[in-house]
């Protein structure tokens, strides 16, 4: 008997450009910022298309050029109406609520690899429960991926220590919580020292 497919809708948040990647301030301009959000996004774009597993892509945002950006890739695009991450991902959760799943990967994953995509799917699609998927950063505080199965088993806690804040709510909900660790999924580009590693490693 063949099995049904799994359905996941993938989404990706950008901030206004204007305030994204501020804490670069110091290293890049706002034209080299942008850039490297743009450059970013394009690769997070193309890892979860070439990962063969994600159904639907999406940005999320509420700047004009991440809108004309995402035309440009031939992904829907959402218009951010709420204030804040968790607030616009809410959106998401809404849009995509028929989905089996729903995946959110911020736009600075430079690193991300297919591979990644694909491991995070199929370990929710071989939970037989409903269930969380977390990818912490590197220093096992942020939430760099985060995979809910249905897509409105958990709310969102995006912020300070967001892993143990997703990996509670999880429990609190009775939902499976299951980790993914990998070097190239655990890097995103918040610091100078996180760009230095980015340019030293790949």
């Amino acid at each position: 008997m063949k099995r049904p497919m799994f359905h996941v809708a993938a989404v990706v948040p950008v901030k206004a450009l204007h305030r994204c990647k501020s804490r670069l301030s110091q290293s890049l301009d706002a034209h080299a910022r942008a850039r490297l959000v743009y450059d970013a996004l394009r690769h997070v774009v193309h890892a979860l298309r070439a990962a063969g597993v994600v159904h639907a892509v999406s940005v999320v945002s509420r700047d004009a050029q991440v809108r004309a950006w995402a035309e440009t890739m031939g992904i829907e695009f959402l218009q951010e109406h709420g204030r804040g991450l968790n607030a616009a991902l809410r959106q998401a959760q809404q849009r995509y609520r028929h989905s089996d799943a729903l995946l959110v990967v911020p736009a600075d994953l430079a690193a991300l690899s297919p591979y990644d995509v694909q491991h995070l799917v199929q370990r929710a699609a071989s939970c037989t429960s409903p269930c969380v998927v977390i990818a912490p950063d590197r220093h096992e505080r942020g939430t760099n991926a985060l995979l809910l199965k249905p897509p409105s088993i958990i709310p969102f806690a995006f912020g300070r220590n967001s892993a143990q804040r997703h990996a509670a709510l999880a429990r609190a909900h009775g939902a499976a919580l299951l980790w993914h660790r990998s070097e190239s999924l655990a890097l995103d580009l918040d610091l100078p020292e996180d760009l230095a590693l980015y340019e030293e490693q790949w």
